[in-house]
């Protein structure tokens, strides 16, 4: 298998993609992605994500060989079924980090574009390079590129091509934390633990409203916002949130276990 799920005891569910020596994105890892990110979401075991390419490579783009034997016509087929793979990562439920490490390049970054927050390893590369094959990202990059770093930058990187280190794409926005490369993962896995503590509704109401809002405006986004902050009054995770905030103060409740 070119992508592999499996989810800890701590509800965490680690997708790593498996396809060495440099994660080239296939037809079928993309096929692959796409299944997986759709049983996530149905799963109530895993309560969040790490996307993990391995200790030394994110995804270094997708597979030219296989990409350069297509025509138009293919193209035009296939076109829909890669940007439905990244999609479907995009839209899982739960939250996402991405642990990058080593290159994140062309549909590698689009992909971790597709997480809630990125933390990169100090020696990781990232870049959008379409451009030098003369073509543009064509997997979510020239929409979720600039809704996160902004238009200009967005540009800047699609129009030159060019990679940035990890410190520059944390002082632009792309990821959020820099580590060093031995401790990129454990430390994603710490961040999807701690919310893999937390109330899952909420935690799934709080991502679509942010993605919902920001994609449909700010009307929208509060019309949505609203409908989810009235209807958790109705589950039970709000109602042993709130005793355990009285009763043991705030911070203290594990919704993994609460009674």
């Amino acid at each position: 298998m070119t992508v592999h799920l499996e989810v800890t005891a701590d509800g965490v569910g680690t997708l790593r993609l498996d396809r060495p020596p440099l994660n080239a994105l296939d037809i079928a890892l993309q096929d692959r992605l796409r299944a997986l990110a759709g049983e996530i979401a149905g799963r109530e075991d895993v309560r969040a994500v790490v996307l993990w390419g391995g200790e030394k490579v994110f995804a270094a783009g997708a597979d030219i060989k296989e990409m350069r034997a297509m025509d138009h016509e293919a193209m035009i087929a296939r076109g829909r079924g890669l940007q439905d793979a990244f999609t479907a990562v995009a839209r899982i439920p739960q939250p996402v980090v991405a642990a990058v490490t080593g290159y994140a390049l062309g549909g590698g970054l689009e992909l971790a574009l597709c997480a809630d927050v990125r933390f990169a390893a100090a020696n990781a590369r990232l870049g959008q390079p379409e451009i030098l094959l003369g073509l543009i990202p064509g997997a979510g990059g020239t929409q979720r590129l600039p809704r996160l770093v902004g238009p200009s930058r967005a540009k800047d990187l699609i129009f030159t091509g060019r990679q940035v280190t990890a410190e520059e794409a944390l002082t632009i926005g792309l990821v959020d934390r820099v580590l060093p490369a031995e401790e990129v993962h454990e430390a994603a896995h710490a961040w999807a633990a701690r919310l893999a503590a937390g109330p899952a509704i909420a935690l799934r109401a709080a991502k679509e409203a942010v993605d919902g809002g920001l994609d449909a405006g700010i009307d929208t986004g509060l019309a949505i916002e609203r409908t989810w902050f009235a209807g958790l009054f109705a589950t039970a995770d709000r109602e042993y949130g709130m005793r355990s905030f009285v009763e043991d103060g705030p911070g203290k409740a594990d919704f993994r276990t609460r009674s």
